[in-house]
């Protein structure tokens, strides 16, 4: 599992649970409430046994019916305020219950969206996914059912032997003493189950990243033939899983032995002793059946505290995995003084900055080494450089998806830092290589950045048309039912040019003043680019842009010209400047052309193409 790069400090069971109680602002009273009655239901059952003396030793014995008839009524009545205490406790706690669960589950969403991009870089999906579905639905279940439930039955079983002693000090010294190995097992228990529970669940979560890796590549898996293979992983992954519930399986069947095991041998020994007692005038008959008649009740109460303890540390290990995101430090932060830009002109410049990934060594140097560069108002800046050298990262400083570990990155002067993200993101649209799609309607997807619109209002469209026009998305048009056309999970159903056109007006929709697009035409055509790159000036005459550029075409439509090598930006000038003054600079456009002219071959005659990449690779 990629989590936490630290273990935290491990709470006691209760201190743990205890973390949910914010949770249950409001319904608290209610699960008060509903423990009550599961404690009044259990009070009233322990009053049965007693009415069942009197009715054995008095009326029974000497053969009247009407104290009999009344008795068992009496009896009835107890039966039918038991079922009612029941009953009350399930209508009192389902509604806390789940709305506890729904507070944490859209507290934990929030915080899902609100950590750094680092952070979701070291979670894989199925881990969250499992925590936000299993982990917390695990937690209502055990609020409405386990932690009544478990409180109220050691209250029974402490309750019940107490009540033991009053027919006879030894009968209720066996029952007693009884309990002593139980005791010793839920110790053991503990140990050994909480363990094998943490472990069960982190295996679900990676059971879960790989249907989900699995679903998301299924057109990979397909391609190559990789089913099988996938299939075997998997398999591998589900036999751990199902090793791990076996050992639980096994620990729950030896504490469930002892709890049903001491017991029974308690009956018996009390059947012995009952009977000697009886037999000798220190109890009498109907006093011995009442003693049983609570030892009964007493057996349920008793053999559920084993299930009910597995399913506690269960929700102790639930509660542990879900607040191991709530913990989760967010280093990407509002400033508690943030400056506001009331007129933003989309100067954006890079002062010295520095970037390392966390999981960098030391020895590494930094993969952005002292970055200087400075977009005037309004221009387009396009970046190059080779594989490695650092240009998607740079894109993502910006918009503060990563922060810089040294320098700073500014907007009109003004460290970005310094700037609510809510304003930042606002003045600032990024355009990904990776288009990334939802599922809902074109145009929930292309007008995602504008919360200021009504999405149904006659300026929404007139928004949403121009940004599709800008982005050559006419195809939208021809889509079942247009702009109102739902797009499948990831945008899957489109092609890849397709999903960049839509996600290029999404940045045009936001209306930024600085755009940062990495690369978002590749899976253009040059005259398409062409096209988007005339319509983005005339429409964003006044935005500026930063453009990672991996083609020649781009690079000419630019206004100027950043060349990055090794982390660093070594040349800056118009594409006709650093052609004729810049080696290193040739030597990439070389390479890019290169690159084009192997993509046009692709698309003109794909066979002849592979042919003669085999070619050279011999």
């Amino acid at each position: 599992m990629s989590a936490v790069s630290s273990e935290p400090e491990r709470l006691s069971t209760v201190r743990a649970l205890l973390r949910i109680a914010p949770f249950a602002k409001g319904n608290r009273a209610r699960l008060v409430a509903g423990g009550l009655s599961a404690l009044g239901a259990s009070i009233v059952a322990l009053l049965i046994p007693t009415a069942l003396e009197r009715i054995v030793g008095g009326p029974l014995s000497t053969g009247q019916t009407m104290p009999v008839v009344w008795g068992a009524l009496a009896v009835l009545g107890l039966g039918l305020l038991e079922a009612l205490m029941v009953y009350l406790r399930r209508w009192f706690v389902l509604a806390p219950s789940t709305a506890i669960e729904y507070n944490v589950r859209t507290a934990f969403y929030n915080r899902l969206q609100k950590l750094p991009i680092e952070f979701h870089d070291r979670w894989q999906g199925g881990q969250l996914l499992s925590r936000m579905m299993q982990d917390i639905g695990l937690l209502r279940r055990w609020m409405a059912f386990g932690l009544i439930m478990l409180v109220v039955n050691v209250l029974t079983s402490v309750i019940g032997t107490v009540l033991l002693f009053q027919w006879h000090w030894m009968l209720g010294s066996v029952f007693l003493v009884a309990s002593l190995p139980i005791l010793w097992q839920a110790f053991r228990f503990e140990r050994t189950y909480g363990v094998l529970t943490r472990r069960s669940q982190d295996q679900q979560g990676d059971l879960a990243t790989s249907v989900e890796e699995s679903v998301h590549g299924i057109r990979v898996l397909k391609a190559f033939g990789r089913g099988p293979h996938a299939l075997r992983s998997f398999t591998r992954q589900a036999e751990g899983l199902r090793a791990t519930e076996m050992g639980k399986a096994r620990q729950i069947a030896i504490v469930d032995f002892v709890l049903v095991l001491m017991p029974e041998l308690a009956f018996a020994v009390c059947l012995a002793v009952g009977i000697w007692l009886a037999s000798t005038g220190q109890i009498s008959v109907s006093q011995l059946f009442g003693y049983f008649a609570m030892a009964t009740i007493l057996r349920w109460p008793i053999e559920s505290i084993g299930f009910l303890f597995a399913f506690l540390l269960d929700a102790r290990t639930s509660t542990d995995r879900v607040f191991e995101v709530f913990d989760a430090v967010d280093t990407i932060t509002d400033p508690e003084n943030p400056v506001t830009l009331a007129d933003p002109r989309g100067a954006l410049a890079f002062e010295g900055a520095h970037f390392r990934y966390q999981d960098a060594r030391d020895h590494e140097t930094d993969l952005l080494d002292g970055i200087d560069l400075a977009l005037v108002p309004g221009e387009t800046m396009a970046l190059v450089g080779l594989t490695g050298s650092g240009k998607t990262t740079l894109t993502t400083l910006p918009t503060r998806l990563y922060d810089v570990t040294a320098g700073r990155v500014t907007l009109d002067g003004v460290d970005v830092r310094d700037m609510r993200l809510v304003e930042l993101r606002t003045h600032i649209a990024t355009a990904f290589e990776d288009a990334t799609l939802f599922s809902a309607s074109v145009r929930e997807n292309v007008l995602l950045g504008r919360d200021d619109l009504d999405i149904a209002s006659p300026e929404a469209d007139r928004v949403l048309d121009e940004a599709l026009e800008v982005a050559q998305a006419e195809f939208v048009a021809e889509l079942p039912q247009g702009t109102e056309t739902m797009i499948g999970e990831e945008g899957m159903s489109l092609s890849g040019g397709q999903r960049q056109r839509l996600a290029l007006a999404r940045a045009v929709a936001a209306r930024p003043r600085v755009i940062v697009m990495d690369d978002p035409l590749s899976a253009l055509d040059v005259n398409t680019e062409e096209r988007v790159q005339t319509r983005l000036k005339s429409t964003l005459g006044g935005t500026t842009a930063l453009v990672v550029a991996h083609r020649p075409s781009t690079v000419a439509l630019a206004d100027r010209v950043a060349l990055l090598e090794r982390g660093r930006v070594t040349a800056v000038g118009t594409h006709s400047e650093l052609l004729a003054s810049t080696p290193a600079y040739r030597a990439v456009i070389s390479s890019l052309e290169d690159d084009e002219r192997q993509e046009s071959a692709m698309r003109s005659d794909p066979q002849r193409s592979l042919d003669e990449t085999e070619e050279a690779g011999r």
